[in-house]
């Protein structure tokens, strides 16, 4: 019997298993040496001058906000296409968040739907604003949370430019974006943390003082891994150090400069704080996984690039751009994600039978994702309708997440390939072309 094809697969290499194993035997399991090596490797990968290893990327979004003053009442743009945990942590601080529509190319934050709900907030209109009555148009707005959706990073030089107009502040969620880019203005946005030259020059790396706080995942189906982890970089040593007191109880000292030799036992509790620190197991995977994720990223894209050209001339389905596209010509894609989508017009399925079709042929897949605006909780709570955020509400019935990881063998994607072809053709609407064949 053929073995299924895993949505994911992760990439560990014996000398991330070595480190690991040297970690045990060394008797620092907790946040020690090889965090601190991390968080230093980390922050130079991405041109941020400081970085603090978290339990996750909700806990960095949750200590970002707390570091910026996030309070109850306030509201913040944050996109309905996202994961739970963009907005969930808004909610932490009694903050409402205001969901914004997507681009139906990108499925990035739109920030024309944005530029919209913030003036009806701030004018006080009501009739066409896309935003439910629940929402106090008498609250501040004070900041907006970025999604950079499957690893493609928005327009920075436009969201610089929404955030210095409207006075908000930026935290990035980047749990898709490393290690990704993009291309920018440098003296519109007035330079970045690291010296370049030539060429280099007009490339931002995502996490290169793209916000006041940007958070990234180091989850097992990420770039990199350490299982569970996550990152805060930033370029504001105060807050630096905020994040790193409150992700250990509000302790005045870390657990290291507590119980080496040239620590001291006592603390001071400085705040309530949390407990969101990474061990020394974790960041042993993520040190090795850290020297590899360039390769790893260009692996993802190889394969990007063969799904594109081996589905290219399939009428039923959009792909994302791909390679020489001149829509990515001024990015960088981390390609965490591949995702197709279905034009229902050309097929006899929807969207939930082409899942159920590539699940029965082998093949795993997932969806990225349902709106937040769906789930009972935003609907229930806030009285988010589908009207408020149409373009999400369509595509999202559309997409479809095929795999992708950097381990995936060249009959792996062969497979998956042939699947979505026979399926396409199977489901065809009658009167549609058939597609030409394609060369393996």
């Amino acid at each position: 019997m053929t073995e299924p094809v895993p949505f994911f697969r992760p990439d560990l290499e014996q000398a991330e298993i070595d480190e690991v194993v040297a970690t045990l035997r060394s008797g620092w399991l907790t946040t020690g040496p090889r965090t601190a090596a991390f968080e230093q490797a980390f922050a130079e990968a991405v041109g941020a001058r400081h970085a603090v290893a978290l339990s996750s990327c909700t806990a960095a979004l949750h200590l970002a906000t707390v570091c910026l003053d996030l309070a109850p009442g306030q509201l913040v743009l944050v996109p309905t296409m996202t994961f739970a945990a963009t907005a969930e942590v808004i909610r932490y601080a009694g903050a409402v968040p205001v969901l914004v529509d997507c681009d139906s190319e990108t499925l990035n934050l739109d920030l024309d739907d944005a530029e919209r709900k913030l003036t009806a907030l701030r004018t006080g209109t009501a009739a066409t604003d896309r935003l439910p009555a629940s929402i106090d148009r008498e609250a501040p707005v004070v900041g907006i949370v970025p999604v950079h959706v499957a690893g493609r990073m928005l327009d920075l030089d436009a969201l610089d430019a929404f955030a210095a107009r409207h006075d908000l502040w930026r935290v990035e969620d980047a749990a898709h974006a490393f290690p990704a880019a993009r291309r920018v203005d440098r003296e519109r946005t007035g330079g970045a943390a690291r010296e370049t030259t030539n060429d280099e020059a007009s490339w931002r790396r995502c996490g290169e003082n793209t916000a006041e706080v940007t958070c990234f995942s180091f989850y097992a189906n990420k770039t990199i891994t350490t299982g569970e982890g996550g990152m805060a970089v930033t370029d504001d040593a105060e807050r630096a150090a905020r994040i790193r007191s409150l992700s250990l109880h509000g302790l005045s000292k870390d657990a290291w400069g507590r119980y080496t030799a040239k620590g001291a036992w006592d603390y001071r509790i400085v705040a309530p704080g949390y407990k969101y620190n990474l061990t020394d197991i974790a960041a042993a995977l993520g040190l090795h996984q850290l020297r590899r994720a360039e390769t790893m990223r260009r692996r993802r894209e190889e394969i990007a690039t063969l799904y594109a050209e081996r589905l290219a001339d399939i009428d039923e389905i959009e792909l994302p751009p791909v390679g020489a596209d001149h829509r990515l010509a001024a990015v960088q894609h981390a390609w965490h994600l591949f995702q197709i989508k279905l034009r229902p017009e050309a097929l006899a399925i929807d969207r939930d039978a082409f899942l159920d079709g590539l699940r029965e042929r082998g093949i795993g897949t997932s969806v990225h994702w349902r709106p937040l605006h769906l789930h009972p909780y935003w609907s229930e709570t806030f009285g988010w309708l589908p009207e408020h955020l149409p373009t999400a509400s369509a595509v999202w019935r559309q997409t479809i997440s095929l795999p992708l990881f950097p381990t995936m063998r060249r009959d792996e994607i062969d497979r998956v390939v042939d699947a979505v072809r026979d399926l396409c053709r199977q489901h065809r609407r009658s009167g549609r072309r058939a597609p030409r064949p394609v060369e393996v």
